[in-house]
């Protein structure tokens, strides 16, 4: 009989690959994510393009 702990490693080394379904899971997950918060993304975007902008003028 195996013991529990050589099941429980056998599993952790397993990699047979990801499925179709895990992978259009992720998808939508991050997909999601970027519809929920993507004025906060849009607004960090021309945060920093103004701070460049700014510390480009100051230096020419």
């Amino acid at each position: 009989m195996k013991s529990a702990l050589s099941i429980i490693k056998r599993f952790a080394l397993d990699e047979t690959g990801l499925s179709t379904v895990e992978v259009i899971l992720i998808l939508v997950v991050l997909i999601t994510l970027v519809i929920i918060f993507r004025e906060e993304m849009i607004e960090i975007v021309e945060d920093v393009f103004k701070a460049i902008t700014k510390k480009i003028s100051t230096i020419t």
